[in-house]
C-alpha cells in the first residue's frame, strides 16, 4: 500500500491519500475543497488513479472536496451511511469493509464528536478523525455531539485495538503528525490513563470553547457532498478557493 499524508494549512486538516500498488487505485479520506488539485496531482505522481473518496463525518470546520473530485475525476463518494446523504454513491457501515483494489478499510462507528462519526483501520494503523487526536479529541458540544458517547468510541472501540497500531488523526495544530494507540492509552490528557466517564463529562463540560468560524456553511455545505453555499462572505471564502488561486483566478 502506498500512504501519504497530505496537510491542509486553513483547517489544519490531515487528508489520507491511500493507493494500491498491484491495481493502481488510490483513495482519499477527508479531502478538503481549496486542495483538491494539489490531491489529485500527488495521485498522479504515484501513478495511481482515483476511484473513491471518503469522509470520516461530516465536517464542520471545512468543505469536503469529494464533490469537485467527483466531477473532475469520475471518483465515487463513500461516506457513513448513517447520515443518510443522498449524494454518497457508497454507504459505509461498521463491519462491512470498503475495498479499494487490495487495500482493506475497516470502518469503525466511533460517535461523540458527531453522532455519525466514523474512523477506518487500515491494517497496522487507524485514521481517527476527530474523535481521538493526539493528546486530545474532538469537541463535543455541536452535530449531536455527546461525551459519554466519546469517551465509549475511544475507551472501548479504539483503545481496544492494539497498542502498536498508529493513530493518525484528522487534525493536529502544533504540527504533530502520528501517534499510537498505546501512547494515546499512557498519556492522553482527555482520555487516556485511569481518566473515568464522570471526569471526563465535567472536563468536556468545562472548555466553553468559542462557536466555530465556519460551521454554518461546513455542514449545509457538507450535506451536499461539498457544495460551497453561496452565502459565504468575503472574509470566509479561502475555505472555499484554490490554495493559491484568487476569486478571479
Amino acid at each position: 500500500m502506498l500512504f501519504k499524508q497530505l496537510f491542509e494549512p486553513i483547517s489544519s486538516t490531515y487528508t489520507y491519500l491511500l493507493g494500491c500498488e498491484e491495481t493502481g487505485q488510490a483513495i482519499l479520506i477527508d479531502p478538503v475543497l481549496p486542495t483538491w488539485q494539489r490531491d489529485l496531482t500527488a495521485i498522479a505522481e504515484l501513478g495511481l488513479k482515483l476511484v473513491c473518496t471518503l469522509d470520516t463525518h461530516i465536517h464542520a470546520d471545512h468543505i469536503t472536496a469529494a464533490l469537485t473530485l467527483k466531477r473532475e475525476s469520475g471518483s465515487r463518494i463513500a461516506h457513513p451511511a448513517i447520515d443518510a446523504l443522498p449524494c454518497t454513491d457508497e454507504p459505509v457501515r461498521e463491519g462491512a469493509p470498503l475495498m479499494v483494489g487490495g487495500i482493506r478499510i475497516d470502518p469503525l462507528f466511533t460517535p461523540g464528536h458527531t453522532d455519525g462519526h466514523h474512523a477506518y483501520r487500515v491494517g497496522d494503523r487507524v485514521l481517527t478523525g476527530d474523535a481521538l487526536l493526539i493528546d486530545g479529541c474532538g469537541r463535543t458540544d455541536f452535530q449531536n455531539g455527546d461525551a459519554p458517547a466519546l469517551y465509549q468510541s475511544v475507551r472501548e472501540t479504539l483503545f481496544s485495538l492494539p497498542d502498536e497500531t498508529l493513530v493518525y488523526p484528522a487534525h493536529d495544530y502544533e504540527g504533530r503528525r502520528v501517534s499510537s494507540i498505546g501512547q494515546e492509552k499512557m498519556r492522553n490528557p482527555r482520555l487516556g490513563g485511569d481518566r473515568s466517564l464522570a471526569d471526563f463529562v465535567v472536563l468536556m463540560s468545562a472548555l466553553d470553547l468559542a462557536y466555530p468560524t465556519f460551521i454554518d456553511h461546513a455542514v449545509p455545505g457538507n450535506r451536499e457532498c461539498g457544495v460551497c453555499p453561496a452565502d459565504v462572505p468575503e472574509d470566509l471564502q479561502r475555505y472555499c478557493e484554490r490554495m493559491g488561486e484568487s476569486r478571479q483566478g
